[in-house]
């Protein structure tokens, strides 16, 4: 098989994967069977999901946001961290406001967001 071509191809190699999740580890060698087979399917199910279920990325707010749970942060705590006002983060955060240059690099360096995203391009 070179590819998935539908649906129900996808949902048997989904199945496959499982399988051989049970029976491969991280101590596996590279030449087993199970891990061959594993590495090939897990390749032609990431295909085929590229195409018929792609993840689009994450906009600035829901980045900051996603970010801001991982530390645990609240908006006040937030708006100590970028040194910026509460209604300034508020802005942000509701889309109504864009950052300042200065502030997306406050946001890119302190929240460890790569540049590009912040910056959007």
């Amino acid at each position: 098989m070179t590819q998935i071509k539908n649906e129900i191809q996808y949902k048997v190699a989904l199945e496959r994967i499982e399988e051989l999740l049970k029976v491969v580890s991280n101590e596996t060698p590279v030449d087993d069977k199970n891990f061959v087979e594993l590495d090939l399917i897990s390749d032609l199910v990431a295909d085929y999901e590229q195409i018929h279920y792609p993840i689009k990325p994450l906009s600035l707010i829901e980045t900051i946001e996603l970010r801001m749970s991982e530390m645990g942060l609240s908006r006040q705590k937030l708006s100590e961290i970028l040194n910026l006002s509460k209604s300034t983060i508020n802005g942000i955060l509701s889309g109504k406001r864009e950052p300042t240059l200065q502030t997306a690099r406050k946001i890119s360096q302190r929240l460890n967001i790569d540049a590009a995203v912040v910056l959007g391009v």
